[in-house]
């Protein structure tokens, strides 16, 4: 049996709608981003890169790159392959008239380094970290 499109995309998201509009929310993230001692490493308006290579898109896309240096440190030293989920993203973007703010679904892939208890402990504490301030930015 397989997966619609929608439900592939839902098993590696987690995500959040809010009625706030989408400018306010972006204003917020750094300082949420501070308040839950995220380095905001870099942000992307991607509805203007994709317009400015000649595809404008009629909804407002923003993609924040965050990172936990313990953490990631961590994550590297013993689990290199991680780096390819590194570092972590939020996405704020306009879907049927709400904002919605998304990160990756980081649940089962945490999973692979249960055999570090400590490591498994600091990796899930920040998943849950990053879902609490998408919450609080959607005004929840």
């Amino acid at each position: 049996m397989g997966f619609s499109a929608e439900e592939m995309i839902g098993k590696f998201t987690w995500e959040i709608s809010s009625k706030l509009p989408i400018n306010q929310v972006h204003e917020k993230v750094p300082a949420a981003c501070e308040e839950k001692k995220f380095a905001l490493l870099q942000t992307y308006v991607y509805h203007d890169i994709v317009e400015g290579k000649g595809f404008p898109i009629d909804r407002k896309v923003y993609i924040y790159e965050i990172c936990q240096a313990k953490t990631a440190a961590g994550m590297l030293a013993d689990f290199p392959r991680f780096a390819l989920f590194m570092p972590c993203r939020i996405a704020v973007y306009e879907k049927d008239g709400e904002t919605v703010l998304a990160t990756m679904n980081m649940g089962s892939v945490l999973d692979a380094v249960r055999s570090d208890a400590q490591l498994f402990n600091e990796a899930t504490t920040l998943y849950a970290t990053v879902k609490d301030m998408l919450a609080t930015l959607a005004g929840k």
